[in-house]
């Protein structure tokens, strides 16, 4: 699931059959949120950072009245023609007007770095008494993947924090950042979550850290991808060949006030 922020994020772009080859996972793992949001009939929802428009669905399927919404102008296509109402947009600059019941957001939020003028957006589309209800990457998340991508390019001569695209808060963070702005926070918390993959970790790489490995000329992105997974075969790749990324998930549900 991605958001226009992305657009920003040097190197990183989505691409949907990839993604629905190498992340189809994500989808499947949100089912929870779905049940924490608890569409009523006739709601209206905005899901922010739709992707390609797999959780949407889920949410059509209760009967509620869904906008999805994504940076991805690739990936709301692919949600368009599911059938559904997908559009284009950047997650950082909403300009919805108190439209919805509730705003949905499934493993997109941080990928949004500007944390605070998502929230305004949010509470803007909001109306008043309406639920903000979502799951991103929390602190911790993916560290582990993160910390051999930079030492492999660290070893390159090549210092790659300005190129991680990721905004991984604490609840404490993201606590402070939804009350600042007026909303009710009804739960928060991390949620260690390691995620088997359905393909070798290059592959994730491919998919979610391209603006690491396009630090490196196209020619040797192979080498750097090998690289990685070979500091990573000890802690992420079990005797069966399996892979497994070290995923922190950040769970909430908030109230905008009535």
């Amino acid at each position: 699931m991605t958001s226009a922020a992305e657009d920003s994020i040097p190197g990183q772009r989505w691409d949907p059959d990839r993604y629905a080859r190498n992340a189809r996972f994500v989808a499947d793992l949100g089912a929870p949120l779905v049940d924490l949001l608890a569409p009523e009939p006739g709601e209206a929802i905005l899901d922010l950072g739709c992707g390609d428009g797999a959780l949407t669905e889920m949410l059509v399927a209760r009967g509620a009245v869904v906008v999805g919404v994504d940076g991805s102008a690739e990936q709301a296509a692919v949600a368009r023609s599911r059938g559904l109402d997908a559009r284009q947009a950047d997650g950082e600059a909403l300009d919805f007007e108190a439209a919805f019941d509730a705003v949905f957001s499934n493993a997109a939020l941080h990928w949004m770095r500007k944390a605070d003028a998502v929230i305004e957006g949010v509470w803007r589309a909001l109306r008043p008494g309406g639920r903000f209800v979502g799951e991103m990457g929390g602190a911790g998340n993916v560290a582990g993947i993160t910390a051999a991508l930079l030492a492999v390019l660290e070893r390159r001569g090549i210092d790659g924090r300005a190129a991680n695209p990721w905004y991984f808060p604490t609840p404490e963070d993201y606590r402070r950042r939804l009350e600042a702005r007026g909303f009710e926070v009804r739960s928060i918390a991390l949620i260690d979550r390691p995620t088997p993959l359905p393909a070798p970790i290059a592959d994730w790489l491919d998919t979610f850290a391209e603006s690491f490995l396009k630090l490196v000329p196209a020619e040797a992105r192979g080498d750097l991808a090998a690289e990685v997974s070979e500091a990573l075969r000890p802690t992420h790749r079990d005797a069966e060949g399996r892979w497994t990324a070290d995923y922190v998930r950040l769970r909430f549900s908030a109230r905008k006030p009535a």
